[in-house]
């Protein structure tokens, strides 16, 4: 039996989501919480990996098991095994063909910063403090041009394994809602450190720093090393993948 699993977690005490055999992972304590519950070894792949410090609204993930347990078992008593940063949010048998990563049409992120001038207290561990004030309207005017197929080499982490650089980004934008600016993009895929290399580049325009039209140049360009710098972990959630809605997923990871 193949079952699906929406999670989220609190990234910040994480080396990220992958397993790691010298660090703290989201994935083995979610590997270690589920083998509990199965009382037997269980491995689980994911939609899509998250760095250290990333958070997540709906990482999707499965596993196969022969153990049969209620889906409330499999929600709850992970649950109950997992750190308090971490919980399962719903519980789903799918076929067989499905796999997390694979079958996803579509991912996507949403980028916080809170822009104000004194550092935040409360928000701390989940956005990025701006304390110049930002042009929203700048800052997605020059996003546009990321939209559709391109080569974000410019945007792409040096570590990054990908065999190329070719990504879709279906949307983005950049809103101000009071004190907070949130940047959300959806694309096919995503390159390592991605949405953090483009968010650190928009804020150079935000703060006047930059044109409108240089995030073009740049794109054009597809050179790092012209490029902003990379924005914290803090302020990046991945807010889920998208599938197919004949797999029968919850509407949140549905298209």
């Amino acid at each position: 039996m193949r079952i699906a699993l929406g999670i989220e977690y609190d990234g910040t005490d994480f080396m990220g989501w992958q397993r790691l055999s010298h660090g703290p992972s989201v994935q083995a304590s979610v590997e270690r919480a589920l083998s509990t519950v199965a009382d037997t070894p269980i491995r689980v792949t994911c939609a899509g990996r998250t760095d250290a410090g990333v958070h997540a609204r709906c990482q999707v993930v499965h596993f196969d098991t022969g153990v049969e347990r209620p889906l409330r078992g499999w929600i709850l008593g992970t649950c109950a095994n997992l750190p308090d940063s971490i919980a399962v949010l719903w519980a789903q048998p799918v076929a067989d063909d499905f796999h997390a990563r694979h079958s996803a049409r579509g991912r996507r992120y949403r980028y916080s910063i809170l822009n104000r001038a004194v550092r935040p207290a409360l928000d701390a561990r989940y956005v990025t403090w701006e304390r110049q004030p930002l042009d929203v309207q700048d800052m997605h005017a020059a996003s546009q041009v990321l939209v559709g197929e391109h080569d974000f080499s410019a945007f792409r982490a040096i570590a990054c394994q990908a065999r190329h650089a070719r990504r879709e980004v279906r949307r983005i934008s950049v809103t101000r809602d009071a004190e907070r600016v949130q940047v959300d993009i959806e694309a096919n895929a995503f390159l390592h450190h991605m949405v953090r290399n483009i968010v650190g580049s928009l804020l150079l325009v935000g703060r006047g720093e930059q044109t409108r039209d240089w995030i073009a140049e740049l794109l054009a360009g597809r050179d790092r090393d012209q490029a902003g710098p990379t924005a914290p972990a803090s302020g990046l959630s991945f807010l889920g993948p998208r599938y197919a809605a004949d797999w029968g997923l919850p509407d949140q990871v549905s298209l």
